[in-house]
């Protein structure tokens, strides 16, 4: 099968639509702001008057986004807000409002280009109650889930105090897309040679998803659909221990009874892992039907061209086919989807 016969769905991608950008001295600090040169190219992204280095593709405007994809053969995307501008340290109610004009947003750019563009949106998940609700609304827009950072307000995704959240994503058949959002997890030695981005943001999401596979989410709501980020951070090489801990220590297993490796094997994951031989370990590991396209575009740390990189795992035509598209275009076209564009 040659390349250009296949054509992906990337389902990590950034976006802050231009509504969100900050308009004006008194804009607060969660809207970014954009300066492009006199081509009209996008030059400079700041958030807080820092500048963010970075981003290195579009982040605002769909057009480009879409354009630079298809460039590298791929022809649907869902997107998410970028980390930075979730509510993480608001309180519940300036949280909702934010999470609400920012789904509003999302759900706008994903109406510029139906059949081409989904969204995940936000929640405020600092108070599982609000969550549940910004969600329910998020999906009467349109949206297909929403994009979680692996904790907010001292609490892991494991927590019981999220099942609210949960039971309502279960029900409504919204995929949560989980995402680090770590500087450095508070150790000193992250703040060197990119160490935060490099390395605590993959250890971030595992240390989220290995709580939420030892605290039995996935045996309590069966049919939620969990996507993790960058091939699932360092989780991959830790499932073993986990299932080991879980085998000899009664606090392991104090709230789950199948055990790790069986939620492990229920979780879906992105290709973004920078390493061949990962990726394809990762395949093995959960097999073809659970991993998905990812690009982690407009930042540095994104893959260049993710559809190679699939194509180069020597995977049969069939699997191929599942992680560049059918896997996505299986997750996001459940019963409640009824209405939402498809990715054709």
């Amino acid at each position: 099968m040659t390349r250009t016969k296949l054509r992906g769905v990337d389902v990590h991608v950034h976006l802050t639509p231009p509504d969100l950008l900050a308009r004006g001295d008194d804009a607060p600090n969660w809207q970014p702001t954009i300066e492009y040169d006199g081509d009209g190219a996008q030059r400079l992204v700041t958030l807080g008057g820092r500048p963010m280095r970075s981003i290195i593709g579009e982040l605002s405007r769909i057009e480009i986004v879409l354009a630079d994809a298809q460039a590298r053969q791929i022809g649907g995307l869902v997107v998410s807000p970028w980390v930075s501008t979730l509510p993480l340290g608001l309180d519940r109610s300036a949280a909702m409002d934010v999470c609400r004009v920012q789904n509003a947003a999302l759900a706008a750019a994903s109406a510029q280009a139906p059949g081409e563009v989904l969204a995940f949106g936000a929640v405020p998940m600092q108070d599982p109650a609000a969550a549940a609700d910004v969600l329910g609304e998020a999906m009467a827009l349109g949206l297909v889930g929403v994009e979680v950072t692996p904790s907010a307000a001292n609490r892991w995704l494991g927590a019981r105090e999220l099942d609210p959240f949960y039971a309502a994503a279960a029900e409504l058949g919204a995929v949560i897309f989980v995402h680090p959002a770590t500087h450095g997890l508070g150790i000193d030695v992250f703040e060197e040679y990119y160490l935060w981005n490099a390395v605590a943001n993959p250890v971030e999401t595992a240390i989220a998803a290995a709580h939420l596979c030892m605290a039995g989410v996935l045996e309590r709501y069966p049919t939620l659909q969990v996507l993790l980020a960058h091939g699932g951070g360092v989780l991959p090489a830790i499932v073993g221990r986990l299932e080991r801990a879980h085998q000899m220590r009664p606090e392991a297993r104090s709230s789950s009874s199948e055990g790790p490796r069986a939620a492990f094997n229920k979780l879906h994951f992105d290709t973004v892992t920078h390493d061949l031989a990962q990726l394809r370990s990762l395949v093995a590991a959960v097999g073809a039907n659970h991993v998905l396209l990812g690009s982690d575009y407009p930042f540095d740390m994104g893959s260049d061209d993710p559809v190679a990189e699939v194509e180069a795992l020597g995977l049969s035509p069939a699997e191929q086919r599942l992680i560049l598209s059918d896997n996505a275009r299986a997750m996001f076209a459940g019963p409640l989807h009824t209405g939402h564009p498809s990715l054709d």
